[in-house]
């Protein structure tokens, strides 16, 4: 008996440690970036934000004279030498895919529009899901505020398939969608890869799936 509870209290030991060295090395390497619009936590060592969170009301995005949109990609100042990445993302096969949606901040001032487009807010994300699957989910949360005002937001990715430069391609990317007034939740998981859409509601999940994957907590 003493020597099984021994063992048992050796591995858990060794978990405890295990468990702290990961909650320490993700500290370690996640960086939180706040601007007006988002707020993205941002893996140094990926190159892509683990997750970038938001809110969309209909002020934000159902203004009469939006503003154009201008793909002005820049590193995020306040983390300029790990986001400095229009280089790595040159001829790599992939998009430079935006988490919090630029249409998102057409109704805001220029300098407000500039800080969607740094990449803090980007992860490489292959043209048949950024142009797709992505795409219809950024169109269904716009029309879910319009239609109910606030709602929050969080997405973002894990995984490293490979490296275009220095940038990590993730695997899966995520979001998760809650709306304020229905009390509803529309979470979502793809793959990252160059396989053709086949519809946002063929990767709904439940948000436990992804708490699970991501380790984050979404209230």
């Amino acid at each position: 008996m003493r020597k099984n509870l021994g063992s048992y209290v050796g591995i858990t030991l060794m978990t405890i440690m295990l468990l702290t060295i990961t909650v320490f090395t993700f500290a370690q390497d996640v960086v939180v970036l706040k601007h007006t619009n988002y707020t993205s936590h941002y893996s140094k060592s990926k190159k892509y934000p683990v997750m970038v969170e938001w809110w969309i009301t209909k002020a934000k995005i159902g203004c009469p004279t939006p503003l154009a949109r201008k793909d002005n990609f820049k590193p995020d100042p306040k983390l300029p030498n790990e986001t400095d990445l229009l280089e790595d993302y040159k001829g790599s096969g992939t998009d430079r895919g935006h988490m919090m949606s630029a249409a998102e901040n057409l109704c805001q001032t220029p300098a407000v529009q500039d800080e969607c487009f740094y990449f803090s807010n980007m992860a490489a994300q292959y043209h048949s899901l950024n142009a797709g699957d992505w795409k219809s989910v950024e169109m269904l949360e716009r029309q879910i505020s319009l239609q109910n005002d606030s709602v929050h937001v969080w997405c973002g990715n894990f995984g490293e398939a490979k490296r275009i430069g220095r940038v990590a391609v993730p695997t899966n990317c995520w979001k998760v969608i809650y709306v304020v007034k229905t009390k509803e939740w529309f979470c979502y998981l793809f793959n990252n890869n160059t396989s053709k859409p086949d519809g946002i509601n063929n990767n709904r999940v439940d948000k436990s799936d992804i708490e699970k994957l991501t380790h984050f907590k979404f209230k």
